[in-house]
């Protein structure tokens, strides 16, 4: 494993002396959790959300949380949830995020049906089983467990749970400005650990940036005319030469602290030629042969910097006539920090055709990544360290979006240190037959009860 920095080993240490923990919540009753959560068919249209959200409260409930400590807000058809264990203090409150709501799924394509848990072979099947059922029910699980145990965090802890994370994001956004005081999230809905398919603990990511998701319209409109008298210009021929531009650019190669930490570590991981160039990335993020190599890998290319790619085109409106207009969507994830005003005017630069408007997606906004605190490095090593000693913990930067995004860009650091370990081979997430492994739940537990107890003491 990569040596830690001097204040994240002194962290580290300080917490690897610290007292052991009472015993995390139960494994069957989180495992009941889970299996009920299934069960609730959190799928956009069906109004199911709220059903989750009360079913979460009656656990709490029963753990000895008062009425006034839980908030079930309805939006529309769905809801957020928050529940707070009280903290000793008016420090600001640690944050737990997770969402409630999961893809849709059609039973015919699948093996089992999708809203019908089941378990078999060691592992639960179903939609949501892991995205994001299983850390939404192990969060739910310790929450009711430290009430049960009568601890007494210094720091408030807040379970919020949005309801449309896989769609609008219209409650997370919600919760994001309410909460925005907070000291940091912990979302488990990101990072997490890989097995190998050798059974052996390979490495934990810890999710601490998430590159923004933004879409731009290319749109060229033009008077049109018969087909049979082509004028100078063409809506279709200019908007094809600005997705060739598109296409064939490239943006700067960037790094952050994520990526400088975290490439040496998956450089190891991954070895070959791929590796060498990450390590030399990381080390002069100038490296033309590293970046040459990077940026023809698919799996690494977005680490590097922002990333465009044409994704819809349309245009015209009959075979016989001249297009009056032609559009085309251009999606691109931006590099943490840097502003979608900035793409837009390089996707404009890049063009160089006045004909062809660039429009951004009014609701795109651009957050940095997290810092890599060290009480919160130390708290992760140490949780991650008591199942598998010495395994490597890497930052990472998803490409992709949770609740995180709202949260960072307001200002509150946030961290996906989801619990769950699993094979590559065993992520279904989004797809068919989606299950996690029962044997994942005891560690898991273990995890959250770990990094509570320490962050929030």
């Amino acid at each position: 494993m990569r040596t830690l920095t001097a204040p994240l080993a002194l962290a580290a240490a300080l917490l690897a002396a610290a007292p052991v923990h009472a015993k995390p919540a139960d494994t069957g009753a989180a495992k009941k959790i889970l299996i009920d959560s299934v069960a609730i068919p959190t799928v956009a249209g069906r109004g199911k959300v709220p059903e989750l959200a009360a079913y979460y409260a009656g656990v709490l409930k029963a753990a000895g949380y008062a009425d006034s400590d839980i908030v079930i807000t309805p939006m529309g058809e769905t809801a957020t949830f928050a529940a707070t264990l009280q903290g000793t203090t008016k420090e600001k409150p640690i944050l737990l995020l997770g969402h409630m709501d999961v893809v849709e799924a059609d039973a015919k394509d699948w093996t089992r049906d999708p809203f019908v848990p089941v378990e078999e072979n060691g592992y639960i099947f179903g939609r949501g089983s892991e995205d994001n059922k299983f850390d939404v029910a192990m969060m739910v699980a310790t929450m009711a467990q430290l009430k049960k145990d009568g601890f007494k965090p210094k720091r408030s802890i807040i379970l919020l749970l949005s309801g449309d994370e896989e769609t609008s994001m219209m409650t997370t956004r919600a919760l994001a400005a309410k909460y925005k005081d907070a000291e940091l999230a912990l979302n488990g809905d990101g990072g997490g650990g890989l097995i190998g398919e050798d059974g052996k603990a390979q490495y934990y990511g810890l999710q601490a940036g998430e590159k923004t998701y933004a879409d731009f319209t290319l749109e060229v409109t033009n008077p049109g005319g018969h087909s049979s008298r082509p004028s100078p210009t063409n809506a279709i021929v200019q908007l094809s030469n600005a997705l060739a531009k598109v296409g064939a650019y490239h943006f700067k190669p960037q790094q952050n602290e994520l990526t400088k930490v975290g490439m040496p570590i998956v450089a190891d991981q991954v070895g070959g030629a791929i590796g060498a160039a990450l390590k030399a990335f990381a080390a002069n993020p100038a490296d033309a042969a590293a970046i040459a190599t990077i940026t023809a890998d698919p799996e690494y290319v977005g680490q590097i910097g922002t990333t465009c790619v044409p994704t819809l085109v349309n245009g015209g409106h009959a075979e016989n006539a001249l297009p009056q207009r032609a559009t085309a969507n251009i999606n691109c994830r931006i590099f943490p920090g840097v502003p979608v005003e900035a793409v837009r005017s390089e996707l404009e630069r890049v063009i160089a055709d006045p004909a062809v408007a660039v429009k951004p997606d009014p609701d795109a906004s651009a957050s940095d990544a997290s810092p890599l605190r060290p009480d919160v490095m130390a708290a992760v090593t140490k949780a991650v360290h008591a199942r598998f000693p010495g395994l490597p913990i890497i930052p990472s930067m998803s490409a992709g979006a949770t609740d995180s995004y709202h949260f960072r860009m307001l200002g509150v650091p946030s961290y996906g240190v989801a619990g769950l370990f699993s094979k590559a081979s065993d992520s279904y997430a989004h797809g068919l037959n989606e299950r996690v492994p029962v044997d994942a739940i005891p560690g898991a537990l273990t995890h959250w009860d770990s990094l509570l107890r320490d962050l929030a003491k």
